[in-house]
């Protein structure tokens, strides 16, 4: 047990977060205490202890800028956790699940490579590798999304929140398909209801990416695909359409109808996601198909024309090793995906797996080492290297394995503009269904030392209730919560 003590609210989050990375296996206890005098104190059940305070006269350190004082706070907290630890973290004191944001910001503004490779490493402790690598996606990011237009544009997540079977890592809004069958042309109506409405206040906009994921997307049968997809049809204009993405996951789940049905209707990109070629682990965390079931669904989509299908793999998942990586790399570059993304495993607080950990039933083992799984992670960079796929976007996870990251490779001319969105949060998303998240981003001018502007961005999110019959029954309500903001 470790118990963490802020004086301020404004260190809380940094600093249970970079305790947690470094000690990942420990319960923290939190707390708030402005009598201490420390900005930070933590103490472990080892009788130890440490705090972090500022140097200076109190009131001067309370008319010190609060980003300031929280950078400083944060950087020494990591420097003393990196002595306790002995060790390193890849990334650094950096916590934000976003850290190509930093990069892109510095670019925007002009800064010569060198100079934000130098201010990362050293500001905050990045690694050289991550910050070449964070910098290179970065570039890359701002290149594909020259292409649109952050004002007048916006996208459109859909989601299917259905699955075969829930994975034992996953913490997504899903629910099993056999449950819902009785409801699921209730679902279809309300879900299709949301979309006309949003298709209506949107013709002015400019659509450019649509994303359908879950869940599991084709968890719904062929002829509830067709009217799903029929009705966006009709519904939207498809004039500055970019990309087109169905995220079929599950080989369980997938038929060639319903390959047949996404062709039809034009589907640009798909995912089949085995996140390991290992039978073992298949079975340990709830996936109830084959190794042989993602290889043939893969053929599958390839024989019916698709030619940007991406898979997701997941280093340091429970029971594996370096080796079992090696093997399911050696399997994936056999099939040659266009696009591979591959995560550090994150354990979530509503998953099973960290349930059950927790419970001490079922998987209670410890997570892979950092030098276990580096090797998985470097293994997975040549795996994409080797096939001509690179690095396109990133993004990190709270109660990430190594604290490392989940990376997207592409080939040049495949990567997923939606994926890059997501993370950038520079054009509005859209999202209708049970548990999707809307975010409408709100450009702001505001005024700068020297009669300058600056361009500010402001964030509104809008959550639509993620239990299915609650959706069902207030869709009213999740349109009207839209109609306070959307392109107001």
């Amino acid at each position: 047990m470790m118990k963490l003590t802020c004086n301020d609210t404004l260190y809380t989050y940094d600093a249970y977060h970079l305790l947690k990375a470094f000690y990942p296996d420990e319960e923290i206890e939190q707390q708030v205490n402005e009598e201490q005098e420390s900005q930070v104190r933590i103490e472990t059940d080892r009788d130890s202890c440490f705090c972090v305070s500022l140097a200076g006269e109190k009131g001067e350190i309370g008319q010190m800028d609060r980003s300031r004082r929280k950078h400083l706070v944060v950087s020494a907290l990591y420097e003393k956790l990196s002595k306790m630890a002995g060790k390193k973290l890849p990334w650094g004191s950096l916590t934000g699940v976003r850290p190509t944001k930093m990069f892109m910001q510095k670019l925007e503004e002009g800064v010569p490579d060198q100079e934000i490779l130098n201010w990362i490493e050293k500001e905050h402790f990045v690694s050289e590798e991550k910050a070449e690598l964070g910098l290179a996606i970065a570039k890359r990011e701002k290149e594909l999304l020259s292409r649109l237009d952050y004002e007048n544009g916006y996208s459109l997540y859909i989601g299917i929140p259905f699955c075969p079977t829930t994975c034992a890592y996953c913490s997504f809004t899903s629910y099993p398909i056999a449950q819902y069958l009785d409801r699921m042309d209730d679902y279809l109506d309300a879900l299709c209801r949301e979309l006309s409405y949003i298709a209506d206040v949107s013709k002015e906009k400019k659509l450019n990416t649509i994303y359908l994921g879950g869940g599991t997307p084709t968890s719904l049968s062929a002829s509830r695909l067709d009217r799903l997809l029929t009705h966006l049809e009709q519904q939207f204009s498809y004039e500055h359409l970019l990309e087109l993405t169905v995220e079929a996951g599950r080989p369980d789940s997938i038929t060639r109808e319903k390959l047949e049905v996404l062709r039809n209707h034009g589907i640009s990109r798909i995912s089949v996601n085995p996140q390991t070629m290992q039978q073992k682990t298949l079975d340990l965390v709830g996936r109830r198909h084959t190794v042989e079931d993602v290889v043939q669904t893969f053929r599958l989509a390839r024989e019916l024309g698709f030619e940007n299908i991406n898979m997701d793999l997941i280093a340091g998942l429970p029971g594996e090793a370096p080796e079992d990586m090696e093997d399911t790399l050696r399997q994936i570059r056999e099939l040659h995906p266009d696009s591979l993304t591959v995560h550090a495993l994150a354990i979530k607080r509503a998953s099973r797996l960290r349930q059950e950990q927790r419970s001490g039933e079922g998987f209670t083992g410890h997570l892979l080492s950092a030098e276990d799984l580096t090797a998985m992670i470097d293994a997975a960079y040549r795996c994409a290297e080797e096939m001509g796929l690179v690095p396109y976007y990133l993004y990190r996870q709270k109660n990430m394995a190594g604290n490392f990251e989940n990376v997207g490779y592409a080939e040049v001319d495949k990567a997923g503009i939606y994926n890059i969105l997501i993370m950038e949060e520079k054009q509005s998303i859209i999202a209708a269904g049970a548990g999707a998240s809307t975010k409408i981003v709100l450009p702001e001018e505001v005024e700068m030392p020297g009669s300058k502007k600056k361009k500010m961005t402001n964030l509104i999110r809008i959550e639509n209730v993620k239990n299915v019959d609650e959706y069902i029954a207030r869709i009213d309500e999740m349109i009207e919560r839209k109609g306070e903001w959307l392109w107001r």
